[in-house]
């Protein structure tokens, strides 16, 4: 997902892996950037498509993590950052803290902050970054030199050195703008002058702080930080409430029935006709694609290597004074629109495909039947990852969690149908040593374990995936999700009980644009999600993340219904009575207490 919340949800065009591809042991670590491909000596002997070079990884953008967990940075492993803001968590996952970014991403990364009101031009405040963030690397490092064994958990990583320079100039330029100089100066020289003694004391009261701050509170069931004013029954009572229309459907361009017989034999002359041409998805570049391989040099397309800019171009905030505003440039390279062809190379160009005949021609799309046999109390939460092979953009791995109680229900490998082009770890988290673990879907999968990683299971087909997922739905079953028409197209499901995320939270100037997974969860939940950074997505999170927007905004709803004079009484929500009903019942009202009076006063 792009950072700027004005992006379509980028995170779902990830690679996938061909059926012939799988290695059956374990492949080590792909290649992270183009200059090192081909070069990884301790690499297993494996199938071509399973090791090829993997496109590089991720350099931290100026609006990366703002808020790192610390009590992971003291850790022998970093984690995918947990946010602490009033009640939100988010999940984390462990990466190996021993691998920080190269030199290159290390000074892409060193970027100031994009703020409304900069109080210094760009320039000057990386030079001032630089400075402050050589101070604390200086400090780290005779921390590392400490014969204590206690110092070795206060020891930070690159990484983390960094995002730790970046928060404290970040807040230097929010609270203090008008004397920043002088603040961050002050500060520079603090840190020159101080021992690593006090450097340690400060570190484990940094530490000891974050452990004080990890427990939040939990509602009755579980679930954190969002308060609807509903029981769970009543939350699930209501969901049916925020089902998107046949209408919304269509402006967000979901499929809502299979292409024809006919329609599917004109898409099947025009790519026979096309004799395997397609538009690259990344640099635009057209090129041919050979599924099965050519013949003549078993190559699987033309046009050599993919030059690209994997991050889209974003305008720099207008510094106080300048007479017009800056130019676009990449957020991944820091490079003007117009006067790069790329920062990352990749060793073929991918395409995708958008129409639902050419779709069909794939794998046919599929209604939800009406047999499941999961006997859901309320929605699905439902995440797809996909990926570039010779067939297009295939699904890759599919995750399915209950809710409102975020339980999972499903969360398999996929073998794709076509030959892989380029696995883009870094949207989708599938990597070549993930399917080398995985075990057949019908195998037992063991006990995670500290010292094992989890295994997923490996369905061996598209068909077989949805097949699983069929089981846990009914067309009547809420679909819940963000940007749906991606996963559903993947998977080649026609359903007709959706509640998108994107429907629920439209983008001010209206579809087709939409706002970000990520911005969404930041802006309503102060949240921080995909964060993994070279490590990718997690579906699991970006499904959990869904089904929480979905009951912040039943909690939404719900106070504005109330306020309407709506009223809930065993499950059923009752709307307020009309005006005229009211008179009427005050009327019948007045005239039972007269009778009682009249009554009364015969008595006496």
């Amino acid at each position: 997902m792009s950072d700027n919340p004005t992006d379509l949800d980028s995170r779902k065009t990830a690679p996938g892996i061909p059926r012939h591809s799988i290695p059956d042991h374990n492949p080590t670590q792909p290649h992270h950037t183009a200059s090192t491909a081909g070069k990884n000596n301790d690499r297993d002997a494996l199938p071509a498509t399973a090791s090829r070079p993997i496109s590089p990884p991720i350099p931290r953008g100026p609006k990366a993590n703002r808020r790192r967990q610390v009590s992971t940075q003291a850790t022998g492993k970093s984690s995918t950052p947990t946010t602490h803001n009033g009640n939100a968590v988010t999940s984390t996952r462990k990466v190996d803290k021993k691998k920080s970014t190269s030199a290159g991403s290390v000074e892409e990364s060193l970027n100031p902050r994009m703020l409304p009101k900069p109080p210094e031009s760009h320039s000057n405040r990386l030079k001032l970054i630089k400075m402050l963030h050589e101070q604390l690397a200086r400090l780290n490092e005779e921390t590392g030199r400490s014969q204590d064994l206690s110092s070795k958990d206060l020891i930070l990583s690159e990484h983390d050195l960094i995002m730790e320079a970046l928060d404290e100039e970040e807040t230097m330029a929010k609270k203090s703008p008008t004397v920043y100089l002088n603040v961050i100066k002050s500060r520079i020289m603090v840190l020159k002058k101080m021992k690593v003694e006090a450097w340690k004391e400060l570190r484990t009261q940094k530490l000891q702080s974050a452990k004080t701050d990890t427990t939040v509170p939990e509602d009755a069931n579980g679930l954190k930080g969002i308060e609807t004013d509903l029981t769970t029954s009543e939350e699930i009572a209501f969901l049916p409430r925020l089902v998107a229309s046949q209408q919304d459907q269509r402006m967000y361009s979901y499929v809502l029935a299979a292409p024809t017989e006919k329609e599917m034999e004109q898409a099947k002359k025009g790519v026979e006709a096309a004799l395997g041409w397609e538009q690259c998805d990344r640099c635009q570049m057209r090129f041919q694609v050979f599924p099965g391989r050519r013949e003549e040099d078993g190559a699987l397309t033309s046009g050599g290597k993919c030059t690209y800019h994997w991050a889209k171009p974003r305008r720099p905030d207008r510094v106080k004074g300048e007479a017009k505003a800056r130019e676009p440039m990449y957020a991944c390279c820091n490079e003007p629109l117009g006067q790069s062809s790329g920062c990352t190379k990749a060793d073929s160009h991918v395409f995708k495909i958008s129409d639902p005949k050419r779709l069909a021609l794939v794998m046919p799309f599929e209604p939800t039947p009406d047999q499941g046999n999961y006997d859901t109390l309320g929605g699905v939460c439902f995440d797809c990852e996909m990926g570039y092979t010779t067939l297009g953009l295939e699904l890759i791995r599919l995750t399915a969690l209950s809710w409102p109680d975020e339980r999972e229900l499903l969360d398999v490998l996929v073998r794709p149908k076509g030959e892989i082009l380029d696995l883009n770890s870094r949207y989708s988290g599938v990597w070549p040593k993930d399917y080398a673990r995985a075990i057949p879907y019908k195998a037992s999968v063991p006990e995670p374990s500290a010292a094992a990683p989890t295994t997923l299971r490996l369905a061996e087909s598209p068909e077989a995936a949805r097949g699983l997922l069929f089981k846990l739905l009914t067309p009547s079953t809420p679909l819940i999700g963000h940007a749906l028409e991606n996963d559903l197209n993947a998977a080649r499901i026609l359903h007709p009980t959706i509640v998108d995320t994107c429907i629920l939270f439209p983008h001010p100037r209206g579809a087709p644009l939409r706002w970000g997974l990520k911005a969404l969860m930041k802006w309503h939940l102060h949240r921080d999600i995909q964060m993994g950074g070279e490590h990718g997505h997690d579906p699991r999170e970006d499904a959990r993340s869904a089904g929480e927007l979905v009951r912040f905004k039943i909690g939404q709803s719900w106070k504005k219904m109330k306020g309407e004079g709506w009223t809930i009484s065993e499950k059923e929500f009752c709307p307020p009575a009309p005006a005229s009903s009211l008179l009427a019942a005050l009327a019948r009202d007045k005239t039972k207490e007269n009778d009682k009076s009249s009554s009364l006063g015969a008595k006496m």
